[in-house]
């Protein structure tokens, strides 16, 4: 089943990669793959200060981006792979849409 997201959807997804710093973490993540990583691994992979990553794991689960799930008093972080793709479909569902009826763009 493909995730559809409307145009706030879509806006909220991008403006959590907005950032140079949000788009390392999230990349580490996904790097990851279905394993994840926890909050400290993240924190190695991206020498980034706990405090600053906190608030982009926050950034990013609020997107619905990543996923996150605590076990025992480890936050293992996941790569929300269905959300990231319909993320990118977004912006391409309609790729070339104009060139192929011959209009010119605007």
């Amino acid at each position: 089943m493909v995730l559809k997201l409307d145009i706030e959807e879509a806006a909220q997804g991008f403006a959590a990669i907005g950032s140079e710093a949000r788009l390392q973490v999230l990349r580490a993540i996904v790097r990851a793959g279905d394993a994840g990583l926890s909050v400290g691994d993240i924190q190695t992979r991206t020498d980034m200060p706990a405090s600053t990553l906190a608030h982009h794991l926050r950034f990013l689960a609020s997107a619905g981006l990543i996923d996150q799930e605590k076990t025992g008093r480890t936050v293992i972080n996941r790569a929300a792979y269905r959300h990231l793709e319909a993320l990118a479909g977004y912006i391409l569902k309609e790729c070339c849409a104009d060139e192929a009826r011959g209009e010119a763009a605007a």
